[in-house]
């Protein structure tokens, strides 16, 4: 049985909403005099404000010939902690807790721990992971620095945002609903170190007047080897009371990174 999936569903988070909340699907049109500074501007206040949720979804990964479904709970804490346990028949195959600062990780199965930095995101998903950056995708925000200066278009009724200037080693463009001001669609790409890393959100969820994804398509392509992770949700509770229980448990060996 692969149990990867485990390890890259840590930055697979999605938002999903339960009872009477609405699937967001307007015929909004996009409007090609728009400036970039006002598209980013919108986009950077389209983040939902919360400050708790939990969450169970569902992840189907696939490598290869490998696939595997798994059930994940999610809890979280906006700009704090990500607390995630993965779970197959009932049993727990691994959990991690983000931080700030560090990321801890657990797997049952092989008796193994992480507990540093965000290497091992970054490793695992072929390009620089940072707290503030899995919130995003989880969110449906920006993984970019949108500091810098953008040129936009309007493409099939979406905005398209790129940077007038690309680097050699580091392309990348985000596509934005023009209803909502979230990301359809985000792409980066690194030829020299032939990865591409794109991040697909569904519709999108209205939730305590925030938007939240509801379904999410991770493509993570690396010198020909392929990962494809898809996430859906469930069940979320907004604001709930939660905790964040999480102990490495004795005996486990560390993960050595290359």
């Amino acid at each position: 049985m692969n149990f990867k999936v485990a390890y890259n569903i840590i930055i697979s988070f999605l938002l999903i909403s339960c009872g009477g909340s609405k699937v967001v699907n307007e015929s909004n049109q996009a409007n090609s005099s728009l400036s970039p500074k006002s598209i980013i501007k919108t986009h950077q206040s389209a983040s939902p404000d919360f400050t708790t949720l939990a969450a169970r979804m569902h992840v189907s990964y696939e490598e290869g010939e490998n696939s595997q479904s798994i059930a994940v709970s999610l809890r979280m804490e906006k700009d704090n902690k990500i607390w995630i346990k993965a779970s197959l028949l009932g049993i727990t195959l691994a959990k991690a807790l983000i931080t700030p600062e560090k990321v801890s990780y657990y797997e049952s199965i092989s008796n193994t721990y992480f507990d540093g930095d965000f290497s091992l995101l970054s490793e695992w998903l072929g390009t620089d992971i940072d707290f503030q950056k899995a919130q995003a995708i989880l969110l449906g925000q920006s993984i970019f620095d949108l500091e810098a200066k953008y040129q936009s278009t309007v493409i099939v009724n979406k905005y398209k945002l790129q940077p007038k200037t690309q680097l050699n080693n580091f392309i990348f463009s985000l596509l934005l609903n023009p209803e909502n001001f979230k990301i359809s669609s985000e792409t980066l790409s690194q030829p020299n170190d032939e990865r591409m890393f794109t991040v697909n959100y569904g519709k999108y969820q209205k939730i305590e007047g925030g938007y939240y994804p509801s379904q999410i398509n991770i493509i993570a392509t690396q010198k020909g080897s392929k990962t494809k992770i898809a996430v859906n949700y469930k069940k979320i509770d907004h604001n709930a009371a939660i905790r964040f229980p999480f102990t490495i448990p004795k005996g486990y060996e560390e993960i050595q990174l290359n």
